[in-house]
């Protein structure tokens, strides 16, 4: 991408950075990404319970198969997102991702076989990265540089805060109504009303990109896409570390996702009861980022991520090792809180560590390896449960956490407290210290970060 076209005087005039001068943008935004979490929410409970219930599915790799599906093309969906959003905008991005995703819960009500589900879910899974992606980047956009952590914490709150009401509500109506298709019209509702939203108010938001990229303290050294790839992936070690913690964080939940509905109804768990517990963690992990993303703001992002993977990889562990209720309900309240913890944190720190010019596309890499997770967790966890049993399958993912969280301490660099963003005080070098010939490339230690 070329460096960042300066603002005039007229564009500075009508376009502010901040929270307060955005609010109404983005609280529509926050809005839209509830509804984005309740696609995702109406699945939670039901779905798994459909496979094993409705079409006589035993295999735990098969049932789990839905979510491989989901992940695979939502991490696809997440790569290209930042280069979409950069090349056509953000508004027009996320608008595809709504219009791709108004199928699915029609499929989900009228599937005569499972292919139907793991088709619905790999639309599901072009939906969630699109949408989710752009709500994500447009209100990191409106704010700048200062509150990076407050606006992904709002965010992440209104998505997974919906993700856990809708799995409670899916969960109380199945066990009224059964598992299909009363749960399902809820899904019907998000999608036309985020669609909806979207066309007729939402507004694009590169020229606050623009503005602040113009302000830089140090002009960004034009990089390609997969420069920008091998760099967040492998080559910066904040942008790493922050990558391995967001693919192992929703390599659990993808676990979770599949395994702990069949796990719970396997000690005789009603699908209400199992619904409770489904909604709890979601629903304490999406209200609690409103003040961890604030405090990563404060205290720094490598704490609360080391911290909430040892506390989500506890409750893990004390979920497969109890066979209660309300150990079950403890064990979701930490991986609740843990993720909390890591959610909001790794998105702002990867935005710490990106330029202005190519953060959507940085975001969009880290996004592909956190969501890939999703489809890693749940194949991984499906094949040790039919080999071993769900509680070891549970407790294998709970030690990868735990040396997850221990890799980003030995890893990652805080940013000095009060200091410029890492992309914005970097060294450049031409093609010396990544080896990518021809262009500018990031030192791996920015000056600003070393301890």
């Amino acid at each position: 991408m070329s460096e960042a076209p300066s603002v005039s005087k007229s564009e500075d005039l009508r376009v502010r950075l901040g929270l307060k001068e955005n609010w109404r943008q983005f609280a529509l935004l926050i809005l839209i990404n509830a509804f984005v979490g309740g696609m995702v929410g109406m699945e939670r409970t039901v779905v798994p319970l459909i496979g094993s219930e409705e079409f006589g599915i035993t295999s735990t790799t098969l049932v789990v198969s839905f979510i491989v599906s989901f992940g695979v093309i939502k991490a696809l969906a997440n790569l290209v997102s930042g280069q979409l959003a950069d090349a056509w905008g953000r508004k027009r991005v996320l608008i595809l991702g709504w219009l791709v995703g108004l199928p699915v819960p029609f499929m989900i009500i009228w599937a005569p076989s499972w292919g139907w589900i793991i088709a619905a879910n790999a639309l599901l899974g072009i939906n969630q990265g699109l949408a989710w992606s752009m709500t994500v980047i447009m209100k990191v956009d409106l704010v700048g540089p200062k509150s990076r952590g407050l606006a992904v914490g709002l965010n992440e709150f209104a998505g997974y805060f919906a993700v856990g009401v809708t799995a409670f509500l899916t969960g109380y109506l199945a066990s009224r109504y059964g598992l299909r298709p009363v749960p399902i019209y809820l899904g019907i509702g998000y999608a036309v009303l985020g669609a909806l939203l979207s066309i007729m108010l939402v507004r694009d938001t590169r020229d606050h990109v623009r503005l602040e990229a113009a302000a830089s303290s140090r002009q960004s050294t034009p990089m390609s896409f997969r420069e920008i790839f091998v760099l967040t992936s492998f080559r910066d070690r904040n942008l790493f570390a922050a990558s391995q913690a967001g693919l192992v964080n929703n390599l659990n939940d993808g676990m979770s996702w599949g395994i702990f509905p069949l796990f719970f109804a396997s000690f005789g768990l009603g699908v209400e009861r199992i619904g409770i517990l489904k909604a709890i963690y979601p629903a304490t992990w999406g209200m609690l980022q409103i003040a961890t993303g604030p405090l990563s703001d404060r205290w720094g992002r490598k704490g609360l991520i080391v911290a909430g993977m040892w506390i989500q990889s506890a409750g893990l562990f004390l979920t497969a090792a109890t066979r209660q209720f309300e150990w079950w309900l403890v064990g979701s309240l930490l991986l609740g809180l843990g993720t909390a913890m890591v959610y909001p944190s790794l998105i702002a720190a990867v935005s710490d560590a990106s330029h202005p010019s190519w953060r959507a596309r940085s975001l969009s890499v880290y996004r592909f390896w956190r969501d890939l997770g999703y489809a890693i967790g749940a194949l991984s966890a499906g094949i040790i449960a039919d080999i071993f049993g769900m509680a070891w399958a549970i407790g294998t993912i709970a030690a990868l956490t735990f040396l997850s969280g221990a890799l980003v301490a030995l890893a990652m660099r805080e940013k000095a407290r009060g200091g410029l963003d890492v992309a914005q005080s970097i060294e450049l070098d031409v093609g010396v210290q990544t080896g990518l010939k021809g262009r500018g490339a990031i030192s791996l230690l920015p000056t600003d970060t070393k301890s």
